[in-house]
């Protein structure tokens, strides 16, 4: 039979009521009789019951985690990484999808709240004055978004765009794309502001050829306005996109890196199975759940302890060097297919 909170207050000499807040408000117990209690709870193999738990301490055990894709190996990633952090704690997560629509995000938002301690949402599509709202509400952690007055993780989506350009630049590329993602993306907003801002420092020229969808789709129908800009370069607002844009050039019969180089944003699993290897900037995606949980639980156990927003904190990119990168071809030397 499993061991029971009697069995293991009976081992170490104590109530089972001083079991219970060992396990669930440790700093209102001694520090011997919590070392008596672990080792009892370890050598009795003691599980508490989650829910008899949540009576005493007010809480389910419980955090919500909502994505906009989770078929996206970049959310899929920042997943592996908030549970990885939370199975630490034996706190549950639940993942909801909103499939890109903020009406079905703030639905699901909604219902959540009601079940969990906390949500984590990564980069969320809804409007910077519901989230406020949200947060005043339960205890939210941001990924990949920034909103004043709500706690957040960011990535430094401004660097990441000057780490590409210099290294296109480098290369001896004074022309290149940029194929944007969805316009209401905030991560794309600022990569967009921190690549014109790159481009003009180094006086190159920088080619907006649009918004499209954060897809394999979404990279191949962009391919052909790529080329008609005769850009010797693109950056593209995820590897997804990329790899798509990848296949569609390579249908034309154009060469990469030969007649255009291309680069991604992410470093997914996929970037290094890409023909060519994709050259990318990694983002910490794990680093990024597992910060957000971490977050998040000091939210819910101190909140005065948490700052209200980790702007300074934001995480870096790396520059991945590839394949799909390579010197700015000559004119005489660039072959386009109708």
């Amino acid at each position: 039979m499993p061991a029971t909170i009697r069995d293991v207050a009976l081992l170490a000499g104590v109530s089972p009521s001083t079991v219970s807040r060992a396990l669930s408000v440790p700093d209102m117990v001694n520090v011997d009789t919590r070392a008596r209690v672990a080792i009892a709870v370890e050598r009795l193999h003691y599980h508490p019951n989650r829910a008899a738990r949540g009576l005493i301490t007010g809480r389910t055990g419980n955090v919500g985690l909502v994505v906009p894709d989770v078929a996206n190996p970049f959310f899929a990633s920042v997943v592996k990484g908030v549970q990885a952090r939370a199975r630490r704690d034996d706190i549950a997560v639940f993942v909801a999808d909103t499939d890109e629509e903020p009406a079905v995000e703030a639905g699901l938002i909604r219902a959540l709240a009601k079940q969990v301690d906390g949500l984590v949402l990564c980069s969320p599509r809804s409007s910077a004055e519901d989230l406020a709202a949200i947060a005043e509400e339960t205890n939210v952690v941001l990924i990949n978004r920034g909103v004043m007055g709500v706690t957040g993780i960011r990535f430094d989506d401004e660097d990441a765009m000057r780490q590409a350009l210099a290294h296109l630049v480098a290369l001896g590329h004074r022309q290149i794309a940029w194929v944007a993602g969805p316009d209401a993306s905030w991560s794309n907003q600022h990569r967009t502001v921190g690549l014109r801002a790159a481009a003009t420092a180094r006086d190159v020229e920088l080619i907006e050829v649009g918004n499209f969808a954060p897809t394999y789709e979404g990279g191949v129908a962009a391919a052909d306005q790529v080329v008609a800009t005769e850009a010797t370069a693109v950056v593209t607002y995820n590897d997804l996109i990329a790899i798509g844009l990848l296949s569609r050039l390579h249908a034309r019969g154009i060469s990469v890196p030969d007649d255009l180089s291309v680069l991604g944003v992410d470093d997914i699993e996929m970037s290094r199975m890409a023909i060519p290897a994709l050259s990318t900037i990694r983002l910490p995606q794990q680093r990024a759940g597992q910060i957000a949980v971490e977050t998040l639980i000091g939210l819910i156990t101190m909140p005065e302890a948490v700052p209200p927003i980790l702007r300074s904190n934001a995480l870096t990119g790396e520059l991945i060097v590839r394949n799909s990168t390579g010197p700015a071809p000559s004119p005489k030397g660039r072959k386009r297919s109708p």
